[in-house]
């Protein structure tokens, strides 16, 4: 097992967010030059020399044990997901000389269970949170992925830089840095993808805020939660999302949003489904109306299946 220079990152980014009251190192005095814990009470706490843990941030060759690891997590009082991330970096480190996966593929099966959940919105997210597939109400929801060129077609890009995803959702700013924590883990699973290298190197550019939350190196791994939305057709939607990772490749991600029946949420998908329908006839169904339909060229990866084609 090799050490990483983003190991020594993470590390370093943990240890900062944690003030001595938070991470129980008592006694610990004297004036602080930088927010956070010192080194030294992190290593105290995980039972370390101050130089070995020095040398872990440092991102030296050592070969820390599992049991190490662990111990080094509860200083730094790590969620499960920071400690799975941590775990990555650290054991992907050498992926550099390995040659990069396939292109991922979604099943036929899986595209004939987005048409036929109907009227709940539904997408199948990839490596780099890529939107390898969706139905039609996904794509009315937010936007019509297979419309946009091949590179444009990720959530993440989606959410930090297209001004149409800050005016839909409510939360902007708490749903995009958590697109950002979700492509840092894909990031630590796959450190030699250059498509996700240069997807950060892009958002990175264009978006201070997203320069923040790389710097300060959140993880999201959220499995479900609640979103809330101001769509310009139907108004103010609230829904719950599930994420389910399918089985038989755990990089791709099924999303399922649906609305809490008798709902006012639950009308306003239902008169998102008929006003797409209905075409521009309707104010409503002039704001949704999908954009025109079209046919994603094989050479131009990912491609976006639409279960409207």
């Amino acid at each position: 097992m090799g050490q990483s220079a983003e190991f020594g990152k993470f590390l370093k980014a943990m240890r900062s967010r944690l003030s001595p009251e938070d991470a129980g190192a008592e006694g610990s005095t004297g004036a602080r030059r930088v927010p956070g814990l010192r080194r030294e009470e992190v290593a105290r706490l995980a039972g370390v020399s101050t130089d070995y843990y020095i040398r872990l941030e440092q991102g030296r060759n050592i070969h820390p044990s599992r049991t190490v690891l662990d111990s080094v997590a509860r200083a730094l009082r790590l969620d499960a997901g920071e400690h799975a991330h941590m775990m990555d970096l650290l054991e992907n480190c050498a992926a550099s000389t390995r040659s990069p996966g396939p292109a991922q593929a979604v099943r036929p099966a899986l595209r004939q269970l987005l048409e036929a959940v109907g009227d709940v919105p539904a997408m199948v997210l990839g490596r780099r949170t890529d939107v390898l597939a969706g139905n039609r109400m996904a794509f009315l929801l937010f936007t019509d992925f297979p419309a946009l060129p091949a590179h444009e077609r990720n959530l993440t890009r989606w959410l930090i830089l297209d001004p149409g995803a800050r005016e839909l959702f409510r939360d902007w700013k708490s749903v995009a840095a958590e697109a950002a924590g979700a492509l840092r883990v894909d990031v630590g699973r796959h450190p030699n993808d250059a498509q996700a290298n240069q997807l950060v190197g892009e958002l990175a550019v264009h978006s201070e805020h997203f320069r923040q939350w790389w710097a300060g190196h959140r993880v999201a791994t959220r499995s479900a939660g609640i979103v809330r939305l101001h769509h310009p057709g139907v108004g103010d939607l609230e829904l719950n999302f599930e994420n389910l990772t399918l089985p038989d490749d755990p990089d791709q991600m099924l999303r399922v949003y649906s609305a809490k029946p008798g709902t006012p949420s639950s009308d306003a998908l239902a008169l998102l489904s008929l006003s797409a329908d209905a075409g521009a006839d309707s104010p409503a169904g002039a704001a949704a109306a999908p954009a025109p339909q079209r046919t994603v060229a094989a050479e131009e990866p990912p491609a976006v299946h639409d279960s409207r084609e």
